[in-house]
């Protein structure tokens, strides 16, 4: 049997919501990660039992039991990845000692204006003072308050695609911000583990279709960091999110137009200035088209620019694995910043091709 490794100064972690997707996914990350050690692991229906009864994949491991919740010790835990569905992280994070380190994975934590979250959740927010601590997590724009922080709300896995591209012109005002149009496509697993008609085989298969038109949760969240960075309250994002019959990966197609006094070359230039230093984000070169194949199961982000001479418009296509990058991958990043660890510990995993 392969030993879950022990190191001498190894930093204990609990996975809240082990057997979903971004539960399972972060499983197989911190495997592989030199410093964490998989110390506690909770699944409340499933709780007793061991997780290979559910993942076959993961019986050559020495894993720990299921728990529920509120069986977790955390006098041997340092740090706590929260993969509960959206709206169950507040009353869980509220409970956890604070000199543990938290990464929610949920919607819980990601708005800063606590009116726009139970607007369109539609819930009450139940960690208000809480609230007021959490880092959005994207950590190539947030790196230096991540590293303070103590609780991290991670990014949606769209919001990542998109915000990554955009914000850095938003933020040098180099490109509109009232006529912003973004196209994305998602793999079946964005969707969650929970049995869903949406999400069966034979709905999904042989077919294509948009989902929420006008009205996904993840456009306020976009528009909302795009408004932090820019100062700004008239951005504007037409979001429509699409359903891929493919198990990961997201292409997300941004239309975008550029400033009167600036070309397709600042665009270009914004962005590789921003990310050529950075390991997990790449600005593709002339002519190179993104693919979700280039970047499955990987920590990466892939993206390309483009003009289109007829239309006069800039496009952008960027390319993320929804649950690395989207969600699983995206979340160590950060908790090696708040940590103090390199930033691609436990994520140099090669792509998956073909």
């Amino acid at each position: 049997m392969l030993k879950n490794e022990i190191y001498k100064e190894a930093v204990n972690v609990a996975v809240i919501g082990a057997t979903g997707y971004t539960g399972v996914e972060l499983i197989r990350l911190l495997l592989s990660h030199p410093k964490f050690r998989i110390a506690s692991l909770t699944a409340d229906s499933r709780a007793g039992g061991d997780i290979t009864d559910i993942f076959q994949h993961l019986n050559t491991y020495d894993l720990p039991k299921l728990v529920k919740v509120e069986d977790v010790n955390y006098n041997n835990i340092d740090a706590v990845f929260c993969c509960v569905p959206h709206g169950e992280s507040q009353s869980i994070i509220n409970n956890i000692p604070e000199n543990v380190k938290i990464c929610d994975l949920s919607t819980d934590f990601r708005f800063d204006d606590v009116e726009l979250y139970e607007e369109t959740y539609d819930r009450k927010h139940e960690a208000i003072e809480l609230q007021k601590t959490a880092v959005y997590g994207l950590t190539e724009i947030y790196r230096d308050k991540i590293k303070k922080t103590r609780l991290v709300a991670n990014p949606g896995c769209y919001p990542t695609s998109v915000l990554l591209p955009l914000m850095p012109l938003i933020k040098d005002g180099i490109i509109g911000q009232e006529n912003i149009i973004v196209d994305s496509k998602s793999g079946v697993s964005g969707a969650g583990r929970t049995l869903k008609d949406s999400s069966l085989f034979t709905e999904v298969s042989d077919g294509f279709s948009a989902y929420a038109v006008t009205n996904h949760r993840h456009r306020p969240e976009i528009e909302s960091q795009l408004v932090k960075c820019s100062n700004k309250n008239n951005i504007r994002v037409s979001f429509t999110p699409h359903l891929l019959p493919i198990k990961r990966g997201i292409l997300s197609t941004i239309y975008i137009d550029i400033k009167d006094n600036y070309k397709l070359d600042d665009v270009k230039d914004c962005l590789k200035q921003k990310y050529d230093n950075e390991m997990f984000v790449s600005v593709l070169g002339n002519n190179i088209v993104p693919s979700t194949h280039d970047v499955r199961g990987s920590n990466f982000c892939n993206i390309g620019v483009f003009y289109d001479s007829h239309s006069n418009q800039t496009i952008i296509i960027s390319v993320i694995d929804n649950l690395v990058k989207g969600a699983s991958g995206q979340a160590i990043q950060n908790m090696n910043v708040m940590l103090g660890n390199e930033e691609k510990e436990g994520l140099m995993q090669g792509v998956i091709f073909p």
